[in-house]
């Protein structure tokens, strides 16, 4: 989208670099990348990524200070995993933004989804700047955003993560963290912050304090960065040595409500320019004729899990009316094929990050990359430059 950095950057892709590039981001990350990396970052003017942050910070903002949204959101979330001591706000936020043309031609962002939980914030840094390292891009083109340099968000990321405590009373909690494939991200973590990534089917609870085993001693854990999705410990059956519904002796890195707090839930009551029209399907008065221009979606699912992109009216039939008001039926963003890759015209997907510590700040983004129907995996097998990438400014 900076259409000379775009040619420069075509003029002299090879394989060759590209094969390095990954090899490097395997060996900086201490594991190999699961997940596909696409072979080129997305080069985004900067007027285009300050509205993106504005917008993302009003959505959350207007989300957070609803207050009648926020009563109604107490009553869905699931009891099993409505924790206690809920901080006002989110601390970690994202904000997908799928990147269209106006009526005018210009590239605006509208809205995809929103996330009240953590990304990548370990690994981005990292794909980010080796973009730039061993592509030999200008050193001047920006990633993370709010002010920051790099050190400035590795102490951010710090303060937020492990707060006021010993890095080692702070542990990362995933369910079965070496098969995730984000387990380059937790590594990077451990390494920014000082603290272990556990298992959460391991951590070990005595009364209201909850433990965890390191070099072989059972060490108290004071905080906890979560990054077990609710939905994958419901579908695995997994059972876990302590309730998030139980009052713990800890703090939580990012309360584990905000991730039903804000989620496709939230959709319908969000009103802004960069938000297409979404209803809950059980308050539909009838199902629009062009369903081919919507997308029904779940509303308690993660990494596009039974999302349907222009379903059939036999497709949201199939769904019983006491289920409908867990699905959205959301106007389809139709991404503009904006990025001049070699094997043809790829589009692409912003995601703002933010930390939320004594104020709303946009630090960092990434990007997916895809010429599928969506941008998930699934719909991208077999295709090339799709994937994880990252948005570079000037």
């Amino acid at each position: 989208m900076i259409p000379h950095l775009r040619s420069e950057f075509n003029k002299h892709f090879t394989e060759e670099k590209y094969r390095l590039f990954l090899k490097r981001l395997d060996a900086v990350c201490g594991c190999h990348i699961e997940f596909r990396v696409a072979e080129t970052p997305v080069f985004v003017p900067t007027p285009l990524m300050r509205t993106m942050e504005q917008a993302g910070k009003e959505i959350i903002t207007q989300l957070v200070s609803n207050i009648e949204y926020q009563k109604l959101a107490s009553t869905i979330l699931p009891p099993e995993f409505n924790a206690p001591n809920e901080m006002p706000h989110p601390l970690f936020a994202a904000v997908d933004f799928g990147l269209v043309l106006d009526e005018r031609g210009d590239v605006v962002p509208k809205l995809i989804e929103l996330q009240g939980f953590p990304s990548l914030f370990g690994f981005e840094p990292v794909q980010s700047q080796l973009f730039k390292e061993v592509y030999g891009l200008p050193m001047e083109l920006k990633y993370l955003l709010g002010g920051l340099d790099l050190d400035g968000y590795y102490a951010l990321l710090r303060k937020a993560i492990v707060g006021s405590h010993d890095p080692e009373n702070v542990v990362l909690t995933e369910l079965d963290p070496e098969k995730q494939k984000t387990r380059a991200d937790f590594i990077l973590t451990e390494r920014i912050c000082g603290i272990q990534t556990v298992n959460i089917r391991h951590v070990i609870k005595e009364g209201k304090r909850l433990f965890y085993m390191k070099d072989g001693k059972k060490t108290q854990i004071a905080r906890v960065y979560n990054r077990a999705i609710a939905d994958e410990l419901v579908r695995s059956g997994t059972a876990l040595p302590f309730s998030f519904r139980d009052e713990l002796d800890i703090e939580w890195a990012g309360h584990p409500n905000w991730f039903f707090r804000m989620s496709k839930f939230t959709l319908p009551f969000l009103k802004h320019d960069t938000v297409p029209t979404t209803t809950f399907l059980n308050e539909l008065k009838s199902i629009p004729d062009d369903l081919q221009n919507y997308v029904l979606k779940p509303l308690y699912s993660f990494a596009g899990s039974g999302v349907i992109v222009g379903p059939t009216q036999a497709e949201v039939d199939a769904i019983p009316e006491s289920k409908r008001n867990e699905y959205v039926l959301q106007q389809k963003v139709e991404y503009a094929p904006l990025i001049d890759a070699i094997p043809g015209p790829t589009k692409a997907e912003v995601r703002l990050m933010y930390i939320w510590l004594d104020e709303l700040l946009p630090v960092m983004n990434l990007v997916r990359l895809g010429r599928g129907k969506m941008m998930g995996v699934d719909y991208n097998k077999n295709l090339t430059w799709v994937g994880s990438s990252a948005g570079l400014y000037l």
